[in-house]
């Protein structure tokens, strides 16, 4: 009998967030499935790591090739110890989300759903973040449901190039239209803060930001889950800019 695949999950809106029990119930039948989430949200972290307190592990579910695990620390933290504690080996595969909120064009930087995914393809994991252009906690996942199996399937049986890995979002629809294979949109976030005042008299502050669109392309992330189509951006995590080189070389020649 073939061997199961070990297939690890994770998210950064924590091990509660229905996104994560959407996507294991996607995913439970194509592998032996190991959960480790944050017991907390843990949006917008991007790729930090924790280095000042220590780290805990809590076994909440184990059965047949099935185990879960929440941690108190980032996204990444949990990739980190899926793979040196739990698992003590690097999963087959690794799957993260389904994040409450569109990771498309500049969020990808900001996303711990992303970051989760980027130390798994840096550990040589083919990996996959999937996202819902919708942040309510009672979003509708069905939809989005049998476009994921398919891309599921579809790594799982012919794996991803060394270096990349898959930004996939969702659009909040009904009626989805298909899959587009896209270009990350450029974008940008017009952000300020709303200052208050505590009982103390000390002023506090909340990030707040509208997102400003700077690309039309049809052929972008941005574009497609806006027309109700699955965005599929593969990335990597060589940041080089490899269009500047020629550039900077004239420089210092």
């Amino acid at each position: 009998m073939p061997r199961k695949p070990v297939i690890l999950l994770t998210n950064d809106d924590s091990i509660k967030a229905p996104g994560l029990r959407s996507l294991i119930s996607s995913i439970r039948p194509f592998g032996r499935v190991v959960v480790v989430a944050p017991d907390r949200p843990q949006s917008g972290t991007a790729h930090a790591v924790t280095i000042n307190v220590p780290l805990r592990l809590d076994l909440l579910a184990r059965e047949k090739d099935y185990e879960e695990y929440a941690c108190n620390g980032t996204p990444a933290d949990c990739v980190k110890l899926a793979m040196k504690v739990i698992l003590r080996k690097r999963p087959d595969f690794l799957f993260s989300g389904i994040n409450h909120g569109s990771n498309a064009s500049i969020n990808i930087i900001y996303s711990g759903t992303m970051a989760a995914v980027f130390e798994g393809a840096m550990a040589g994991v083919p990996s996959v973040g999937f996202s819902l252009d919708d942040y309510s906690m009672t979003a509708d996942f069905r939809p989005s449901q049998p476009y994921l199996e398919r891309i599921v399937r579809q790594v799982i049986t012919r794996g991803l190039p060394d270096g990349i890995c898959l930004n996939v979002n969702f659009p909040a629809s009904a009626s989805i239209k298909g899959i587009k294979v896209c270009r990350q949109a450029g974008g940008t976030w017009k952000e300020d803060f709303d200052i208050r005042e505590d009982p103390h008299g000390r002023d506090y502050y909340w990030l707040k930001g509208v997102y400003l669109k700077k690309d039309h392309g049809a052929d972008t992330d941005q574009w497609a889950i806006e027309n109700n189509y699955v965005a599929v951006v593969p990335v990597q995590f060589d940041f080089t800019a490899n269009s500047a080189l020629k550039l900077l070389h004239s420089w210092f020649r």
